[in-house]
């Protein structure tokens, strides 16, 4: 079996707590993944069984009005965290570009404490309103919004968890900025 290696490390062996946590970032895309592509999935097919009912049956499914309030906020979740876990979120690439090797990494450190910072802090900030949506029920489903909204700790959570990863592998493996952006691009 050949050793996990990390371009920081120029083809050495990485060291076992980042093959840990890489383990864990690649564990947290596909959880993102298999989240996005089951509420796509099911949402679409509510809304093609709805429209096939109420088009031969004049009847359609009460809570297929409802379903988007819960799987909408868990779909946009599962999308940032693949974003987070791929790098693919929106970024401005000049001052690393201009920075070394080393003030790229440096740079790239305070981007992740700052996105660690600011996703504990909506996790925080919206303790409030997970519990007040523990109280508010979808009228047909009968479910607590609290499902909808716990999509915002997955993402934050998950956003939080994959920043801190990041450090890690800037810390101990060397990882910089990706120099050539327009390759990981997905438009």
């Amino acid at each position: 079996m050949e050793p996990h290696t990390h371009p920081g490390h120029g083809g050495r062996a990485s060291p076992p707590g980042l093959r840990a946590a890489d383990g864990l970032a690649n564990a947290v895309e596909i959880s993102g993944k298999v989240i996005a592509v089951s509420c796509l999935a099911f949402m679409f097919v509510a809304l093609l069984v709805n429209v096939i009912l109420r088009y031969f049956f004049a009847g359609g499914i009460p809570w297929a009005y409802e379903i988007h309030a819960l799987l909408m906020p868990w779909l946009v979740a599962g999308g940032v965290v693949i974003a987070a876990a791929n790098g693919a979120n929106i970024a401005i690439t000049l001052l690393p570009g201009m920075l070394g090797a080393r003030g790229a990494q440096v740079l790239l450190v305070v981007v992740q404490v700052l996105i660690v910072v600011t996703s504990l802090s909506v996790l925080i900030s919206s303790r409030p309103i997970l519990v007040a949506s523990q109280y508010q029920r979808l009228s047909t489903l009968g479910i607590t919004q609290v499902w909808g909204y716990a999509s915002l700790v997955y993402a934050f959570g998950g956003m939080a968890l994959l920043a801190v990863i990041d450090i890690l592998r800037v810390i101990f493996g060397g990882q910089t900025w990706d120099r050539d952006p327009a390759a990981n691009s997905l438009s």
